[in-house]
């Protein structure tokens, strides 16, 4: 045969746990917050000083493992230059050999000596004439300046 259960159902208590429900998460939330505060004021300093410690300590390593890395970065970018600079300048310097060697072929050995006496009078002229084109200019500015001061002293 079937057993048959006899659970009573009392409304009246269903109804006050149900209220009792809300004060009691209410009484853990306030319990929770005064051991935080209890926590903060007494713990969480010694904490956040350890927190500062560790962190401090793993940014010591960090720096010094990232200037490892450049310091040999840099050793190997200057050995790099210094390998590049040696063979550009045997490569010129190979080059201008070759060019004084096929210069020195095809030039006869016995050529007539010119000279140009009159090469260092124009240089001089021109020189002279540079100069006085610059003072000019510069005077030309000094007039321009000052009609702009006596125009805007009249104004």
């Amino acid at each position: 045969m079937q057993r048959q259960s006899t659970t009573s159902f009392n409304a009246f208590q269903l109804g006050e746990n149900a209220l009792a429900a809300p004060r009691q998460v209410w009484l853990a939330s306030l319990g929770a917050a005064a051991l935080t505060s209890d926590w903060v004021q007494s713990e969480a300093r010694r904490t956040f000083k350890s927190l500062v410690k560790e962190g401090t300590a793993v940014e010591t390593r960090a720096v010094t493992f990232v200037s490892g890395q450049i310091e040999d970065s840099m050793t190997r970018a200057n050995t790099v230059w210094k390998q590049t600079r040696a063979t550009v300048e045997s490569g010129v310097k190979q080059a201008a050999e070759t060019a004084v060697a096929l210069a020195q072929k095809a030039i006869p050995r016995n050529l007539p000596k010119i000279e140009m006496p009159l090469m260092a009078k124009p240089a001089a002229k021109r020189a002279t004439k540079a100069a006085k084109s610059v003072k000019a200019r510069v005077a030309k500015g000094a007039k321009k300046a000052k009609r702009a001061v006596k125009k805007a002293a009249k104004r």
